[in-house]
């Protein structure tokens, strides 16, 4: 359904069951179980779907060993349990990930996670051997029934420096265990949202729209064309995570606005391209504990490695950056974990930092803070409707989370649940083959697309990049400054998954930003795209260039200078390439980019 048919309707129609406010991992959750229960339910989103604190998670999919200090065994087991159910329902953009942990001594931090757990406030201390046991222990017990990935082992420290030699030699020993990874949580949230409104034909989602009460009741303003239209749900929905106090006072009277709900800290994240860098990892993250008991990690992500993150309060999640001290303090912990690596300035290709949607509380110690999540009915004045307030949470437990909420505004509502998400398969992990490559050769077939080029599209998207091959095919096809993108790709992804700006695409749709591949002339083609669609002026085109290349620098660290010098690598790397060998495709020895940014070994 397009924009102008959701407006459209509305002014018909205003009547809702439910509006959730809020697009990011959440509400889209929360959204996509409301629409396959058979709900009328509005999703509205100031922003682009997944623009805020779920574009800023650390890619980890995990069950949060650190919480078990905490005494957050509940939260621990949910969390297990989601991410072994995302494995199975997402596995185009969820994978294994092995996980090392370097160990400095044997008894350290045992008395500190013991006080921890006592709910006594200590600050954070290194964590030996028997701590980090004990704890991958638990984590293998809850999931023994599944048993999906291997039980921890430990190394000796010879044996732990010959596998990872730039490790820090002051270690004693290592632990690895398995946890997961996300390539593109961003994509995920626009399954959601696809799904949801697939399943339903009364249910409707609005980027870059704003729901808020007035004298009349409330009303939804459009931030695209300047618009608006009164709706009238019988429920609503709060799931903007680290905006929920602030959202509150749009949608509650003076009388009746609740005490803050929200104290979230924030996480800042760097992505280095740095190769002694990434062939160091042997293809595993490496989960440490910096010299202040702070825990970091570093990964291989996108071919890239991925480092992060700190954990620092914030009160307001608006224009949050990562700052030149975050960034030093990262840089400070890789190098106190792989000491003889050196990192250029040049070589941190992008930047992001969000805030983590943590309940309020008044603890001196940003480690102490419940990671979990709740809801909270708060009733309103008059005949407006109750708000139900999606409080907490973390990435993994998504699905989870929306299924509760879901369930609590059923009852509201006195309707029941007609299906369970539990099992349902995700957007591109639908119908997900056994057999990759005969998969890919079914489709290069029916298609006419050269088998590199499926290969791309599948690692992007799944089995659903069956339809954006018969996009690609059934017109005629330009390539793009960026050589894995084609024009015909990129415009599928504008007419099909609500892109209205040019961040949306490069940020959210694609991983052309975050993978530090992005250049001037790939952004201005793409520019030139979505300008053609949307019939923008001059003018508008312009302003649109300025303020993403405004983003981009304040909040990525990509400046003008860095697209431009990318202008140039691309044309070295268009050089080098050389066409793919079939046989060799076939055989499934065909190595590519695309194939380390993937899947971890």
């Amino acid at each position: 359904m397009k924009r102008e048919e959701v407006f459209d309707g509305l002014r018909r129609s205003p009547k809702v069951d439910v509006c959730v406010i809020g697009g990011g991992i959440n509400g889209l959750s929360v959204f996509r179980e409301l629409a396959l229960q058979g709900i009328n339910v509005l999703l509205v989103e100031k922003n682009d779907y997944c623009s805020g604190a779920s574009s800023a998670l650390s890619r980890m999919v995990h069950g949060g060993l650190r919480y078990l200090e905490n005494g957050e065994f509940n939260l621990v087991k949910e969390s297990l349990v989601e991410r072994d159910r995302l494995l199975r329902n997402a596995p185009h953009m969820v994978a294994p990930l092995p996980t090392t942990v370097p160990v400095f001594s044997l008894f350290s931090g045992l008395a500190n996670g013991a006080v921890r757990f006592l709910g006594l406030t200590r600050k954070p201390s290194r964590r030996g051997a028997i701590a980090i046991k004990v704890g991958l222990s638990i984590y293998d017990f809850l999931t023994r029934k599944r048993a999906l990935m291997p039980k921890h082992r430990f190394r000796g420290r010879q044996a732990s420096l010959a596998k990872w030699p730039a490790l820090n030699p002051a270690i004693k020993s290592s632990a690895t265990y398995h946890d997961a990874w996300v390539s593109h949580p961003e994509r995920i949230g626009i399954e959601l949202l696809q799904d949801g409104l697939s399943a339903n034909p009364f249910a409707r989602a609005l980027n870059y729209a704003e729901l808020s009460r007035d004298a009349g009741g409330f009303i939804v303003r459009d931030h695209i064309n300047g618009s608006s239209v009164t709706v009238e749900p019988d429920l609503i929905i709060n799931a903007t995570g680290g905006w929920i106090d602030v959202a509150n006072t749009t949608l509650f009277s003076a009388n009746t606005l609740p005490a803050p709900l929200m104290g979230g800290t924030k996480g800042s994240h760097l992505i280095i391209d740095n190769a002694e860098l990434l062939a160091a990892l042997d293809g595993h993250m490496i989960y440490y504990e910096n010299e202040d008991g702070r825990v970091c990690i570093l990964f291989p992500y996108l071919g890239k490695v991925l480092v992060g993150s700190t954990d620092i309060r914030v009160d307001s999640p608006e224009n949050v950056t990562c700052t030149p001290e975050e960034r030093d303090y990262i840089l400070q912990s890789l190098a106190f974990v792989l000491p003889a690596i050196k990192i250029r300035p040049d070589e941190i290709v992008f930047q992001f930092s969000g805030v983590r949607p943590l309940p309020a509380s008044k603890d001196q110690f940003t480690g102490r803070i419940p990671r979990d999540h709740f809801c909270t009915f708060i009733e309103q004045d008059n005949s407006a409707p109750p708000v139900l307030c999606m409080i907490g949470g973390k990435w993994t437990t998504f699905r989870s989370f929306g299924e509760l909420a879901a369930d609590m505004a059923l009852a509201k509502l006195g309707r029941e649940r007609r299906l369970s998400t539990t099992d349902r398969a995700i957007g591109g992990g639908r119908t997900f083959p056994a057999d990759k490559t005969e998969w890919i050769l079914c489709v290069a077939g029916k298609t006419g697309l050269e088998v590199e080029r499926l290969d791309q599209l599948f690692q992007r998207y799944g089995t659903d990049a069956e339809a954006i091959a018969r996009f690609i095919a059934a017109g005629n096809d330009e390539e793009m400054p960026h050589q894995e993108y084609s024009r015909r790709e990129l415009l599928f992804l504008i007419r099909n998954e609500s892109t209205e700006r040019l961040d949306d695409i490069l940020l959210r749709r694609t991983t052309l930003a975050i993978s530090g591949e992005l250049s001037m002339q790939m952004m201005e083609a793409t520019l030139g795209l979505l300008a053609a669609e949307k019939n923008w002026s001059s003018a508008r085109r312009d302003d649109e260039l300025i303020q993403v290349l405004h983003l981009l620098d304040e909040r990525h660290g990509a400046n003008r200078a860095a697209l431009n010098a990318r202008n140039e690598q691309g044309e070295h790397d268009a050089q080098q390439q050389q066409s793919p060998d079939e046989s060799a495709f076939r055989e499934g020895t065909l190595s590519r980019r695309g194939d380390r940014s993937r899947r971890v070994q």
